[in-house]
């Protein structure tokens, strides 16, 4: 994958999806509590209609919200008790490389740069995973239609 220390390209990545999962939760926790503040009507004695009808509709957002919420919430918790150190095995923790692209095996994650390598966080319940659990470097895979080889596991 490049000439860094195994051990430390994996504490790497981890310090990377940590800090990913923590900025996307900033980011739903946000948008959750926008929304909830704008779905409280305010002290008046007296609401029409239409304010009725925005907090409902900012309570039904802050909820949708929510789940973001504690889907990053859980994200962090399952970085958070993997197991990064190097394997040779394609298991949770893994970096993983073939077809010019790395991934590492924790949780779904959007492309990132580590160190000057684009990879991508897959979940061990994505169906790439399912193909590759447990296979090591130069194993052959069928995905797709497609045989394909591993060409680094660590």
């Amino acid at each position: 994958m490049n000439n860094q220390d195994p051990a430390a390209l994996k504490k790497a990545l981890r310090d990377k999806l940590m800090t990913l999962e923590e900025g996307e939760l900033a980011e739903a926790k946000a948008h959750y509590e926008s929304f909830l503040r704008e779905a409280q009507l305010d002290d008046r004695e007296a609401h029409d209609k239409d304010d009725i009808a925005d907090a409902r509709e900012n309570a039904d957002l802050a909820a949708a919200f929510d789940h973001p919420v504690h889907a990053h919430h859980a994200k962090i918790d399952v970085i958070e008790n993997t197991d990064f150190s190097v394997t040779d095995r394609v298991r949770p923790g893994a970096v993983v490389s073939f077809n010019g692209r790395h991934f590492v095996v924790v949780v779904s994650t959007t492309k990132f740069e580590c160190n000057g390598v684009t990879y991508m966080g897959i979940s061990t319940q994505s169906p790439i995973y399912k193909a590759i659990d447990g296979l090591g470097k130069g194993d052959r895979f069928t995905f797709n239609g497609s045989e394909i080889t591993l060409d680094d596991v660590m």
